[in-house]
């Protein structure tokens, strides 16, 4: 009898639909003028100030849908379900041509990304496997290969809609490719957990 069992998978969380559509347009519309701080990789890409939910109503609104879904996907990173606390958000505009760099989130433990308008399906959030040390390495990657679960370098998110939210370790690279449609504009966010707890030796987190 044949098993192939999936060792050590890494966890990402996608709930459609999560903000309403009046929440939705309202951070479009108050945080998209916001955003004039410019991306050192891309001339077309442009972010606001880093942001906490008390500083707008529609962040604190946010931060009521997000914050319990910090806890379930911690509880699949940490096995047991922790107080969570959101640690910064802020806004992002890729106009048409634009890109994010392949790029992991430091300082934190759970990230992730709120669509706020529609997103081309060529800017869909694309997550990398971590590059790695210094070996050498050999693929076998050309046209008559399959790439799967167990050889790919990459991963392609799900088209997402307006509303929608994505959680991951914030340990994992990603990046979002050219971006052929219109204006794409999300909100980002990190997370940090109260404490961790290695066997007594507690180290906490405040935010």
């Amino acid at each position: 009898m044949q098993e192939v069992t999936g060792l050590f998978p890494t966890p990402f969380m996608r709930l459609t639909g999560a903000l309403d559509r009046d929440l939705v347009a309202g951070l479009v519309k108050h945080f998209s003028p916001m955003a004039d701080q410019g991306n050192k990789s891309s001339p077309n890409l442009s972010h606001t100030a880093m942001l906490r939910p008390s500083d707008s109503p529609l962040l604190v609104k946010a931060a009521e849908v997000i914050t319990p879904t910090l806890a379930e996907f911690g509880t699949l990173m940490f096995g047991e379900r922790l107080g969570w606390s959101l640690k910064e958000m802020w806004v992002n505009l890729l106009e048409t041509g634009g890109r994010q760099a392949m790029h992991n989130h430091a300082n934190s433990f759970i990230s992730g990304i709120v669509y706020l308008t529609p997103t081309h399906p060529d800017a869909r959030t694309v997550f990398m496997k971590s590059p790695g040390g210094v070996d050498f390495a050999f693929k076998n990657d050309h046209a008559r290969s399959n790439m799967g679960p167990y050889n790919s370098d990459k991963w392609i998110s799900p088209q997402p809609e307006p509303g929608d939210l994505v959680l991951f370790p914030s340990y994992l690279m990603h990046a979002v490719p050219p971006n052929s449609g219109e204006r794409r504009i999300t909100m980002s966010f990190n997370a940090i957990p109260t404490r961790l707890d290695s066997w007594g030796y507690t180290i906490g987190f405040s935010g």
